[in-house]
C-alpha cells in the first residue's frame, strides 16, 4: 500500500503494539508495561464508529508490527471494516522514528512493537497526533470527536454555520 497516496486524503492511522489471540493470555509481563494493553478494545474502538467516520469521509486504518496473516485473521474474527496493515520489516517504524518497545513475540512479527498512538493526516500532512492513548477503548472516540469540532471550526471559518 503506498501510504503517501493515502495521506493525500483525509485518514486516521491508529498504531498498536499487538492484538491478542483467543484463548491466550498475553501474561503478566505483559500487562505490566505501561500502555501495552489494550490493542483489541482500541481495534474494536474503531470499528464500532467506522460509519461515523465514514460520514466524515474519513479512511481508517490500523498499524502495527504484526504479520499480514495473523491481521487477516483477526480482521476475519472481529468483523473490522477497515485494513488492518503490517510494518512487520520495520521500514515506517524506523523512517519516521516511531516510538517502540521491546516484547518477545512467539508468532505475528518482530520483538519491536509501536506504542500506542492516532494520527489524523490530511493532504500529505500529519494534522493531529494523540500519544499517549489512554484509555485505548476511548481512542476512537477522541479522535472522532476532534474531527466533529474541526468540522465545526472549519465550516464557521467559511462563514458558515454547521453544528451537525
Amino acid at each position: 500500500m503506498d501510504l503517501a497516496e493515502v495521506a493525500q486524503r483525509s485518514t486516521v492511522f491508529f498504531f498498536y503494539p499487538r492484538t491478542g489471540e483467543p484463548g491466550k493470555a498475553a501474561g503478566p509481563e505483559w500487562d505490566a508495561i505501561p500502555g501495552a494493553r489494550g490493542c483489541t478494545p482500541q481495534s474494536c474502538g474503531f470499528r464500532d464508529l467506522h460509519r461515523e467516520f465514514t460520514k466524515l469521509a474519513v479512511s481508517v486504518f490500523g498499524i502495527s508490527t504484526q504479520e499480514t496473516g495473523y491481521q487477516r485473521e483477526f480482521v476475519t474474527r472481529n468483523h473490522v471494516p477497515f485494513e488492518l496493515l503490517s510494518d512487520r520489516d520495520l521500514s515506517l517504524t524506523r523512517a519516521l522514528r516511531l516510538p517502540t518497545f521491546e516484547y518477545p513475540v512467539e508468532r505475528g512479527g518482530p520483538p519491536t512493537l509501536i506504542k500506542r498512538m492516532a494520527w489524523f493526516v490530511e493532504r500529505g500532512s500529519i494534522e493531529k497526533v494523540w500519544y499517549p492513548v489512554f484509555p485505548p477503548d476511548r481512542n476512537a472516540e477522541m479522535v472522532l470527536a476532534w474531527l466533529r469540532e474541526r468540522g465545526r471550526v472549519l465550516e464557521f471559518g467559511r462563514g458558515e454555520v454547521k453544528l451537525a
